[in-house]
């Protein structure tokens, strides 16, 4: 049940980001639902590899690093999912600065 609600909560973070960051647009609740699940998947495959395979460079920028990480990641689920787009680099990478903020709040809240 934890999941599911946390898998809820973070697609309405998407949503808050999409009206936070420009351009970053996520087109509705079932976008933003399909969206958190390909980033979750993501980052639980590729987002994985990519965090080992650079795990000296994450040291040597004091973890930030990962955000370029979950910056391409939200890229890549934005090629993927329909409804849900991100206009470059730098929206995705603000928009995973964001989402690492909220996704603190969820985990905190959801405990």
């Amino acid at each position: 049940m934890t999941i599911l609600v946390q898998w809820f909560l973070y697609a309405l973070a998407l949503l808050i980001v999409s009206r936070i960051v420009p351009g970053f647009h996520v087109s509705g609740l079932w976008p933003a639902l399909i969206a958190a699940l390909v980033i979750g998947l993501l980052n639980a495959t590729v987002g994985l590899f990519l965090k080992i395979v650079t795990f000296p460079l994450t040291i040597l920028t004091l973890g930030l690093f990962l955000l370029v990480i979950n910056g391409l990641m939200i890229l890549l689920a934005s090629n993927i999912v329909r409804g849900f787009t991100v206009r470059g680099f730098f929206p995705a990478f603000w928009g995973a600065a964001v989402l690492a903020l909220l996704g603190m709040l969820i985990k905190a809240v959801t405990k």
